[in-house]
């Protein structure tokens, strides 16, 4: 059984030319009826519910596309599929978690070359050897400071 894009659009809450887009970039195939319009499987409602998801959690379409190129594209995914790609996501979505915990934790009393205060600024980073460690807010990115010299 297929489904026509508007009621792929219906079911999943997208838009028809979100649709169209993720057919374009590979992520979703379609196929023509007789009458020359677009026909979807129910594995496709499934693949874009997923596009959906994963884009709400930060993942590119790069990256939506390399895990989507792991299902099988003649069959529905199953439930082993499924948790496979979950497996995988769950790894980067833990690290997020941890970097964003560490940002949380951090933000208050650190930004830019590693800290907001200058008395534990010129403690932790004087002469702003952060600088060193490379461009950017070094301590926020997980470099460490140098224990103080006494």
């Amino acid at each position: 059984m297929g489904f026509m894009i508007g009621k792929v659009a219906q079911r999943t809450g997208v838009a028809v030319s979100a649709i169209r887009f993720y057919e374009d970039k590979g992520l979703i195939t379609s196929e023509r009826n007789s009458g020359g319009q677009r026909v979807f499987r129910a594995a496709d409602i499934r693949r874009i519910s997923f596009i959906i998801i994963a884009q709400k959690l930060g993942f590119t379409l790069k990256e939506i596309a390399a895990q989507l190129g792991k299902l099988p594209n003649s069959r529905t995914p199953n439930k082993k599929d499924w948790e496979k790609i979950s497996q995988s996501f769950q790894r980067d979505i833990d690290a997020r978690i941890e970097g964003l915990t560490q940002l949380r934790n951090k933000l208050t009393g650190c930004i830019g070359c590693g800290c907001l205060s200058l008395d534990v600024c010129q403690l932790y980073n004087s002469e702003d050897k952060a600088a060193i460690k490379g461009s950017g807010p070094r301590y926020l990115m997980g470099d460490r400071p140098e224990p103080p010299e006494k």
